[in-house]
């Protein structure tokens, strides 16, 4: 998927929510701004009710999304489900956007009214969606090949150079030259990147060096610098996704069977929509 296309699938389901939610409230506000006491006699209370036409409606219609968005996520991230079709990237990002329009469509449907066991499924969903959020900004920082394949450990580590090894084979350098660089490039040196690249100039002018040697040492040092950004970042990432998943899963888990009840309850009472 092109740079303007990806813009343009998500700038589209961005509009969509926000204009569906737009709708809702301004069909309903009137409804919604009553006193739970006193719904009862709006004139469209038996539409805009949970059991009704339309409140029952958005429920069904928002628990399909939220089912389908995590079912055709998990198929393919597990399972390789049209693997040959879509990324799991642009796959991720259409089950964001039906688990966030769905519960959306859901909490209108409560009327947000919340009592008992729909309170709970409510919180739980309501924290499933925020963890959703945090899981989507750390999945983003993980390091990934060109296809959108997570990179391994094994793999970054792989990228990596023997910088002391190429500067002194390459450029015939000094070892007390390639001790600076070397220094540099450690996980111990705390010194800003961009300190490190200024001082590194610095030394390398004072050599006698072709300017161009000097340019691609300095292009060596700066992928050297990302590929260790990039094997920190996932270090860290790896933890802080074990982490997500204790918060995450739980409360989707919960939301589920608590949809379930909900759903065996209405039918059980002699509730229906359209059919």
């Amino acid at each position: 998927m092109k740079k303007t296309v990806h813009i343009t699938y998500i700038t589209t389901m961005t509009i969509i929510v926000l204009v569906v939610t737009l709708y809702l409230f301004y069909t309903g506000y009137t409804y919604y701004g009553t006193p739970l006491e006193e719904r009862f006699y709006h004139p469209r209370h038996n539409w805009f009710k949970p059991s009704g036409i339309y409140g029952q409606g958005l429920g069904i219609i928002g628990t399909f999304m939220i089912l389908f968005g995590v079912v055709i996520y998990i198929a393919r991230k597990r399972y390789n489900f049209l693997a040959k079709q879509i990324r799991l990237k642009y796959l991720l990002e259409f089950h964001i956007f039906l688990c966030t329009l769905g519960p959306i469509l859901v909490l209108f449907h409560t009327a947000f009214k919340f009592g008992g066991i729909v309170s709970v499924a409510f919180w739980s969903m309501v924290a499933v969606v925020l963890s959703g959020v945090i899981g989507r900004f750390i999945y983003n920082q993980i390091p990934r090949t060109i296809e959108g394949r997570e990179l391994s450990m094994n793999e970054l580590q792989h990228l990596k150079t023997d910088m002391a090894v190429v500067l002194h084979q390459r450029f015939n350098l000094e070892s007390n030259t390639i001790d600076i660089v070397t220094d540099l490039m450690s996980e111990e040196n705390t010194i800003d990147n961009r300190k490190k690249l200024g001082y590194l100039k610095k030394v390398l002018s004072r050599k006698d060096l072709p300017k161009k040697d000097r340019n691609t040492i300095l292009q060596m040092v700066k992928k050297e610098i990302v590929l260790s950004n990039k094997i920190g970042r996932l270090q860290m990432m790896q933890k802080l996704f074990k982490y997500w998943h204790v918060a995450h899963m739980p409360f989707a888990l919960i939301m589920l069977i608590i949809v379930v009840i909900h759903v065996a309850v209405t039918l059980a009472f002699g509730y229906k929509w359209i059919f």
